[in-house]
């Protein structure tokens, strides 16, 4: 009896370890769940990166109507004074660089109709789209970027450069 477990431990020594095949096998289906979660990964990056830049412009919006509130007017952040007045009111936003290039906390007030009752606004993501919103207090006589009745709006252009302009006509009601 003794002899037979000597025999068996033995084999056993003789059959230790993982085969050739069965470490391919191992290292196959690790890359198959690498390839499958890499993209996963960098779709949920940019769709961050995206909601980052909603955010930022809400936050924009919100500062506008603020200051609006107070003058009944949305100031123009494209003017030295604008920008003071819209930094006093929300310093965390970057007022006067929107662009790809440096897309964290940028905002940028792109136009104000000429009643200063309408005003658009555009964020950059890090993915490279832009986004912009039309924010309209009263109805306006003429119509400016596509509307005329009071409401808040929105456009997103994908792919977008540093020399891209938020559209002529804004009249999605969501993004």
């Amino acid at each position: 009896m003794l002899s037979a477990i000597r025999e068996r431990l033995a084999r056993g020594r003789e059959d230790e370890g993982f085969t050739l095949i069965e470490l391919m096998v191992v290292v196959l289906i690790i890359a198959i769940l690498i390839a499958i979660a890499i993209p996963t990964f960098l779709g949920a990056r940019k769709r961050a990166q995206d909601k980052q830049a909603q955010s930022n412009i809400r936050i924009a919006l919100g500062t506008e109507e603020t200051v609006y509130t107070d003058s009944q007017l949305y100031v123009d952040g494209s003017a030295a004074a604008g920008q003071t007045t819209l930094k006093a009111e929300e310093g965390s936003l970057n007022w006067d660089d929107a662009s790809p290039e440096a897309a964290e906390r940028d905002v940028a007030v792109e136009a104000v109709d000429a009643t200063f009752q309408g005003v658009v606004l555009k964020s950059w993501s890090s993915s490279g789209t832009l986004f912009c919103l039309l924010d309209i207090q009263s109805d306006l006589a003429a119509a400016f970027r596509g509307n005329s009745t009071a409401g808040t709006y929105y456009a997103k252009v994908a792919n977008a450069t540093s020399a891209t302009a938020c559209p002529a006509s804004i009249t999605d009601t969501a993004w």
